[in-house]
């Protein structure tokens, strides 16, 4: 088993590989974190800016004491752990993913704006809140395609457009046409696992099934019995999926 150790950026949401991920960057410990990130790979660069991206099991994904949240009387919370308890590897979802930050902007204020990618699956061994930030010891996870992904990749995609036709009609909405999706099997498995409105815990199951065929058997599944939910229903809570093509840049 190699392991590698990366910056460990918690959130609110699970990242797949292919799938892209900005993110708007103001605590200090995150602020730390590009810094390090950019000085460690100017832009000038062939190094890629990776960290670590999980999604929170239990926790906040900004710490209590940050400026603009409504709780005035919040305990104030401070350094690479706070908002995750005293052990943070606990409060995160045991499987995640690599992000490499293209873009990488500072505002004046000190803030990023960030664009990432997500690259690689990885399983969490272990988290440092010893640093300004968060890191992790991550082992890479392979993707193995399983049994009969090229044809269960097919149907999903079938099930996926019959899914996004009955979404945007519920939505009373347009569905966007012209875009072509992917057909290898892997890429098919994770734009559905994120673009199909599902909740964290199912998008984390996904995640870190183990292999392409087991990921694509569960997202038919779920595109099935969503499917027939949606067709019961007079609307739906708005969501963006039906707006424009998903992005696997």
């Amino acid at each position: 088993m190699t392991t590698v150790r990366l910056p460990l950026f918690p959130l609110n949401t699970v990242l797949f590989p292919g799938l892209v991920l900005p993110l708007n960057i103001f605590e200090e410990r995150y602020r730390a974190m590009m810094r390090d990130l950019v000085k460690a790979a100017p832009d000038d660069s062939d190094e890629p800016r990776r960290f670590a991206v999980v999604a929170i099991r239990d926790g906040h994904e900004v710490a209590p004491a940050e400026p603009g949240l409504p709780d005035a009387t919040a305990v104030p919370e401070r350094g690479a752990a706070a908002g995750f308890g005293p052990d943070p590897l606990k409060s995160f979802h045991g499987v995640g993913c690599i992000a490499d930050a293209a873009t990488v902007r500072e505002r004046a204020d000190g803030s990023f704006e960030v664009l990432a990618t997500g690259t690689t699956r990885v399983r969490l061994h272990s988290v440092d809140a010893s640093g300004p930030y968060l890191t992790a010891e991550v082992e890479e996870l392979e993707e193995d395609p399983g049994d009969e992904a090229g044809a269960l990749a097919e149907g999903v995609l079938r099930a996926f457009r019959n899914y996004q036709k009955r979404l945007a009609g519920a939505r009373e909405r347009s569905l966007s046409s012209g875009a072509e999706l992917p057909d290898e099997p892997s890429v098919v498995s994770y734009l559905v696992a994120a673009a199909a409105v599902l909740d964290t815990p199912t998008k984390q199951r996904l995640l870190q099934a183990p292999d392409t065929a087991s990921r694509l058997r569960d997202e038919l599944k779920l595109l099935r019995a969503e499917t027939a939910v949606i067709r019961n229903l007079p609307s739906l809570p708005a969501v963006d999926l039906t707006r424009g093509p998903t992005s696997m840049n």
